[in-house]
């Protein structure tokens, strides 16, 4: 699995920070996302798919 999250979309509720943190990281200024791991390692998958679902703003992706 990869995630991507799509920065014009992302608002930085930093709900998937939180759920996965060892996957995406807020930013100190505006609390916006990135991915740190874009390749998903299969244990860290089910987090992936909770932050996916949590975003208000539908700004994850996995493909």
């Amino acid at each position: 699995m990869k995630v991507r999250v799509d920065s014009e979309r992302c608002q930085g509720h930093t709900l998937c920070s939180i759920i996965a943190p060892e996957v995406f990281e807020p930013s100190e200024i505006d609390g916006h996302s990135t991915v740190v791991k874009e390749d998903v390692p299969p244990e860290l998958e089910s987090k992936v798919v909770e932050a996916v679902n949590s975003c208000p703003e539908r700004a994850i992706s996995t493909f």
